[in-house]
């Protein structure tokens, strides 16, 4: 039982951080090359749409990560797991402080309401989730590690 919450939490942080990576360096990059005012309704719709699931994912992977911790606190790698969860916090400290709102009000925002700085508020948004995409790799680099 406890290799399978092992494994389970891997790929669930794992596909997590495979979405979050596509979001940084695909799907940004592809509605920020679509004309007019396309790539902001882009920006808009997908803000409304991973806002409403990635908060369960990022509590999910750190709810994982803790039981994992307490249930293999004498198995070798706990440190590892420890460190992830760490990590993982930080992640959601970072959603909750930085990057959810600016998504708040991006997730809002159409041609007409849409204030003039709109797109300095969008690639402050992009700083802040390459450094969130970054945490959540070490995280799951330090649970594969674990499993070893």
């Amino acid at each position: 039982m406890f290799n399978a919450l092992e494994v389970i939490t891997t790929v669930v942080v794992g596909v997590m951080v495979g979405v979050e990576f596509s979001v940084a360096f695909v799907m940004n990059r592809i509605l920020d090359a679509l004309p007019e005012d396309s790539g902001q309704l882009g920006h808009a719709h997908g803000g409304r749409m991973l806002g409403a699931v990635m908060p369960v994912w990022y509590i999910g992977s750190l709810v994982l990560v803790g039981i994992w911790a307490v249930a293999g606190w004498h198995h070798h790698g706990t440190a590892l797991v420890v460190t992830a969860g760490a990590l993982l916090i930080l992640s959601v400290v970072m959603s909750v402080l930085l990057l959810v709102p600016i998504n708040n009000r991006n997730r809002t925002w159409t041609p007409d309401n849409r204030p003039a700085d709109w797109k300095q508020q969008l690639n402050r948004w992009q700083r802040f989730h390459y450094v969130r995409v970054a945490v959540i790799i070490a995280a799951f680099a330090l649970l594969v590690a674990a499993l070893a």
